[in-house]
């Protein structure tokens, strides 16, 4: 865990409330906290640092779940290859990691990526921020990212088909900084994070993903500075009531509470349902892909809306 972390995190626990983490029993090697625990002066809860990610959810002895997808290598593949396709020099690739960062204006403090997953975004902003800092609950995306920041280069499988892989490794160029950013275990829906810390938050792929949408935004609007902040959200809208229960959804039901399209249900709600209310910038859309194997692909389109205030 990166040092410049500790001036700005909360427990989790205690929301709400915002109290203060103090490290102890800690290892520190070259700017990073690799080992170490954050107590919470109010409650008491201890949360871990561990091959120097640091594990900030509400629940203190959280550990991955085998059955959570994104802990699966194949997975992980075919996430680095979304994120990082042009590094391998793959002509199937879509450019729409860059094309989200491209939307953020240079940002005077720190940025956060919500739903990080191996990264590309964080390693984007940190070029137009202070700091930028990636958040995520799968223990693997932290840690492939955490690798390609900590070595700036990464080896991996990449599959092919089947359980035929094939090597492949992604190098970060020269221009990109690592110095400044930090890949961190949390909860989209308890940030471990104080009040208005950040003046730049992205929520891409994320809110139907969680199971209280509203409060995924409440939480992005609590640590989002009330002046000089920008605010970027984009989904594809795949409501599931495996995630979410219906009456929660912020869109995609013909009738009751925020019934209609998630995109101008997510837009009325920033303009007009949280305080301090946000001015819309503008809104459209994004292609992605996610590559299965080399024959099989997924084809999204996510609906963005760029804020500020």
């Amino acid at each position: 865990m990166r040092d410049f972390l500790l001036e700005i995190l909360i427990c989790p626990s205690c929301l709400p409330e915002e109290n203060y983490l103090e490290l102890k029993n800690y290892i520190h090697e070259s700017n990073d906290i690799v080992s170490g625990n954050l107590i919470c002066n109010k409650c008491g809860a201890k949360y871990r640092i561990e091959n120097g990610i640091a594990i900030l959810t509400p629940n203190p002895n959280w550990s991955p779940s085998r059955y959570n997808k994104y802990e699966h290598p194949k997975v992980i593949s075919s996430y680095l290859w979304s994120h990082y396709g042009d590094w391998l020099n793959d002509e199937e690739w879509i450019p729409a990691y860059p094309q989200w960062a491209s939307l953020v204006n240079p940002v005077i403090g720190i940025s956060l990526d919500i739903g990080s997953a191996v990264g590309r975004t964080v390693f984007e902003l940190a070029k137009k921020s202070k700091f930028s800092i990636g958040i995520d609950l799968s223990l693997s995306f932290v840690k492939t990212a955490r690798e390609l920041m900590k070595y700036r280069e990464l080896n991996f499988d990449l599959i092919e088909e089947g359980y035929i892989t094939k090597p492949a490794k992604i190098k970060l160029p020269d221009d990109y900084r690592i110095e400044n950013i930090d890949f961190i275990i949390a909860d989209a829906l308890a940030l471990p994070f104080k009040k208005e810390v950040f003046r730049c938050v992205l929520s891409l792929n994320v809110i139907d993903k969680v199971p209280l949408p509203f409060k995924h935004i409440e939480e992005i609007n609590r640590v989002s500075s009330f002046k000089n902040a920008q605010f970027l959200i984009s989904d594809p809208f795949s409501w599931n009531e495996e995630v979410a229960k219906v009456e929660d959804w912020l869109g995609g039901k013909k009738e009751g509470e925020y019934s209609g399209y998630g995109i101008e249900n997510i837009i009325e709600i920033l303009k007009n349902q949280i305080y301090p209310s946000w001015n819309i910038n503008h809104r459209g859309e994004i292609f992605w892909k996610i590559r299965n194997h080399r024959n099989h692909f997924e084809f999204i389109r996510s609906l963005y809306v760029k804020a500020s205030r």
